[in-house]
Order: structure tokens, then sequence, then C-alpha cells
């Protein structure tokens, strides 16, 4: 009964300032792989099925000395040669480039500019707005919720939907068109 089981026993203590100095010692470096582990496997290897731990192929030095393959696996980092698809700049378009085909460059006409709101409009929003935010400040600061302030925020909201509501226009003169797809 001398032997105590694994359950059994108390865990130690970690040292956590020397678990500290051991990761701040080793920053930097790549850590060793697993006993066992296979760290690279080339393309080439993929088919094979044996289990071995595959060597890192050397690079040829006559494609280091060729230009990148347009398509090839190129990266686009900073410092890394070449400069990335965020440096190609275009080209400003001038009047020489275009000829007699060309219809040139669209500039849409100025909108035109908004109606003025007529004032049942303007006391239509002001209901159906102002009416949710009133009963908003009267549930914040606390005050009694009578049945004129009650009535006064949901009747204003609803009568200045309706008021909304009944002032639009209504499509019927447009009856005889087909869609509203473009025009040419």
């Amino acid at each position: 009964m001398a032997e105590q089981h694994d359950a059994d026993r108390e865990p130690q203590p970690i040292d956590e300032e020397a678990a500290w100095a051991a990761i701040v010692a080793g920053y930097g470096d790549e850590p060793a792989d697993p006993p066992g582990a296979k760290p690279f496997k080339s393309v080439d290897d993929l088919a094979r099925l044996e289990g071995g731990v595959n060597e890192r192929p050397k690079p040829p030095k006559e494609a280091a000395e060729e230009p990148p393959v347009l398509g090839s696996s190129i990266t686009f980092a900073p410092g890394v040669g070449g400069g990335g698809p965020r440096d190609y700049q275009v080209a400003e378009a001038s009047d020489e480039d275009f000829d007699e085909t060309d219809e040139g460059h669209f500039v849409p006409p100025e909108p035109p500019p908004l109606p003025d709101a007529d004032v049942t409009a303007k006391f239509a929003w002001l209901a159906v707005v102002g009416g949710p935010v009133l009963m908003l400040v009267a549930v914040l600061l606390g005050w009694d919720m009578t049945w004129w302030l009650t009535t006064l925020c949901i009747g204003g909201f609803l009568g200045g939907f309706a008021t909304l509501v009944a002032r639009m226009s209504s499509d019927d003169d447009e009856e005889d068109d087909p869609g509203r797809g473009a025009v040419v």
C-alpha cells in the first residue's frame, strides 16, 4: 500500500517564474518538432504511402535567376520585390484616348431640388415622431401616464401616420406603362 495512484497524488506547484524565463529565452526560435512527427511532405511525395520524415527540397539555382512566371505563386508582401496588386495605378484618361466611336464620359445632370413640404406634412411628421418621443420622455422621467398624455402620444402617432398615408400620391395615371425599365 506504499504505492500511491496518480489520482491520489497532490499536484506539484508550477514555478511560473522559471516557465516565463524559458518562454522569454526561447522567443523567436522555432520550436522543435515532437518525436515521430513528419514536419514536411512535398507535393511529389503526397502520392506515396511511405511513413518516413521527408527532407526539405533544395530549390534549383537557375530558378532563382529567372523572373517569376505570370500566374505562379508569388508573395506580395512589404519588402518582397516588385510590389503587389495595390501598387498598380491606372493611367489617367485624356481626350486623345477617345475616337469617333466612343461616347465619352457621362456626367449626370444636376438633380432637381426637393419640393418644399407643406404645413400639413410637417405637422404629420411632427406627430409621427413626437408621439413616441413624448411617451419615452414621460416614462424616463417617471411622469404619471394620465389619460390625456397617453391619448396625445398614441393619438398623435396614429393621426400623423394616417395623414401621411392618405396624402401619398397614387400612380394610377401611369396605368399604360408596361414596366419601369430603361427607355432608350
